[in-house]
């Protein structure tokens, strides 16, 4: 199985694709020809858009005939803001039956797309994009910002009072240089004392955490351990770990491993990691796990598919892990506007078969084609138990490597119903823009699937900002270990209320409408092309 990445081939691509629509099109005479002759180069991008969503889109069979969905009014002086609103159109069409809404219905941002999202190659900022929000690590381990994420938390003095904890900290970031921990109550910014109205210093909150703007911040609060600090932090480029924090904790005869994973990046800046992760798991003798994936958004299936493969028993070797679902066109090999991207390696090197070019067009896209199947990792060879920390962060590849373990082990979840996003796709390169739209669904080996709602957790558990990661103390990770040690989530409850008595009274997380300030990469992207 080879792996390819899609990259730039240069702008006359746009044309070619047009051309190849405009060819097809000339024995309907419901949906004549656009003429790329008289177009603008954003008109060319407009209608290329679309009519890539007629061949690849999971749900085109939804989608109008050209002119009556019309591309070219997308065409606007706003030019990504135009693209951005035809991809939200063309994501209007498909509805869940079982709610009579799109499938890509965002609830905490209608004018939203949940999945498909499009970004401008150019753009100087070296991260990852997702709609038109930056990410603080791409899914290469680069990062360009502070390094850190904040939450907001209500407290009972009123309303809209409120307080920022640090949930995370990038690792090798100004924000980790500095000492800056989860747990941290940060209480001013740049001067600017913060807490007293959420709705009043909403906007300035999203400037300074959330944009790729803010190239500096003085920070003034309080410690995880109580104590201030006053310090100023500048945003700068560095090289992040997937992996921030694993552990083994002993119970009794048992040996648990925890393992707190934040994104599914490359190959090459997550397996190494994870492998060594794993390594020491083994090394300690390890029986039971938990994987910490509540603020993992996911990324690269490849790599969802190494974790898979380092936790899942021996047993299931050569067992079907899942399988993903194209659209019936690509299935049938009847998208032939795949022609019109070439097929290259992870050195950008077009890939030939004999002397023919090898495009898109020539991948497999059946099922068959699209089956993955477990090929055992690591040494951590007998664990029958796992248990996974979520939130509604969690999405997409974190999603898949839950619901790929089901069938074969115990699995359990705990914390927040996940995000809900069983659907991937591969970026498609539109002159200078990379489209990802829904393209495929992906489904167990019991053909379980379809989590567009999210993955319920077994046990309801708090994320509490308050306490380190590996902290027994925090509520989500005291409700795993207690399953693991005890067999059930019952016997914990009264523990856990006893910690939580014990240090404070529970912050309670602002309302979606309010904490929605969130960047990070949500999605499952597929470079691994058949053929």
């Amino acid at each position: 199985m080879t792996s390819h990445k899609f990259r730039q081939v240069g702008p006359a691509l746009l044309l070619l694709t047009l051309l190849g629509f405009s060819v097809s099109c000339k024995k309907d005479k419901e949906e004549p020809a656009p003429e790329p002759e008289k177009a603008s180069r954003t008109e060319l991008t407009a209608d290329s858009i679309f009519l890539y969503a007629k061949e690849v889109y999971l749900w085109n069979e939804s989608l109008p005939d050209y002119n009556t969905f019309n591309p070219r009014k997308y065409a606007t002086a706003d030019e990504e803001g135009g693209f951005r609103q035809e991809l939200f159109a063309i994501t209007r069409y498909a509805k869940d039956p079982a709610t009579g809404q799109s499938y890509e219905l965002d609830t905490d941002n209608p004018n939203g797309i949940k999945y498909s999202y499009i970004t401008n190659t150019e753009n100087a900022n070296p991260v990852a994009a997702i709609a038109s929000r930056l990410s603080s690590v791409d899914l290469e381990g680069n990062g360009y910002d502070l390094g850190m994420d904040v939450g907001f938390y209500g407290v009972a003095t009123s309303a809209d009072a409120y307080r920022i904890y640090v949930l995370d900290v990038s690792p090798n970031s100004p924000a980790a240089k500095a000492g800056i921990v989860r747990g941290d109550v940060i209480q001013s910014v740049n001067g600017r004392t913060l807490g007293a109205n959420f709705t009043a210093e909403k906007s300035f909150l999203d400037d300074v955490f959330f944009s790729s703007t803010v190239s500096t911040a003085a920070l003034t609060g309080t410690k995880r351990g109580g104590t201030p600090f006053n310090l100023t932090l500048t945003r700068s480029s560095y090289k992040s770990s997937p992996v921030h924090l694993d552990t083994v904790y002993t119970a009794g005869t048992k040996k648990i491993g925890y393992l707190v994973f934040s994104e599914f990046s490359t190959g090459s800046n997550a397996v190494a990691r994870l492998n060594d992760s794993f390594s020491e798991f083994a090394a300690a003798g390890v029986t039971d796990l938990i994987v910490d994936l509540r603020y993992n958004g996911g990324g690269y299936v490849s790599t969802a598919e190494h974790l898979t493969n380092l936790i899942a028993p021996a047993t299931v070797d050569g067992q079907v892990m899942f399988t993903e679902r194209f659209n019936t066109l690509m299935q049938n090999k009847q998208a032939p506007i795949l022609k019109n991207l070439p097929l290259l390696n992870d050195q950008d090197q077009i890939q030939y078969s004999g002397e023919k070019m090898l495009t898109y067009a020539d991948a497999d896209y059946t099922i068959a084609g699209n089956t993955s199947k477990f090929s055992k990792k690591g040494n951590l060879r007998n664990l029958t138990n796992v248990v996974f920390i979520t939130t509604d962060g969690t999405a997409s590849a974190s999603e898949l490597v839950i619901n790929n373990l089901k069938p074969h082990m115990n699995v359990k979840t705990v914390g927040e119903t996940s995000y809900g996003k069983p659907v991937g796709f591969f970026p498609l390169r539109i002159d200078k823009y990379d489209v990802y739209m829904s393209m495929f669904e992906s489904r167990n080996s019991k053909g379980e699937g379809g989590y567009y709602f999210g993955i319920k957790p077994d046990a309801e558990a708090f994320d509490d900002p308050r306490y380190a990661f590996g902290d027994l103390g925090e509520e989500s990770l005291a409700t795993a270990y207690a399953y693991l040690v005890r067999g059930s989530f019952t016997s914990s409850l009264g523990a856990i209320s006893s910690m939580n008595q014990s240090r404070g009274l529970k912050p309670k997380a602002l309302q979606h409408a309010g904490k929605s300030l969130s960047k990070g990469f949500k999605g499952m992207i597929e470079d691994r092309i058949r053929r």
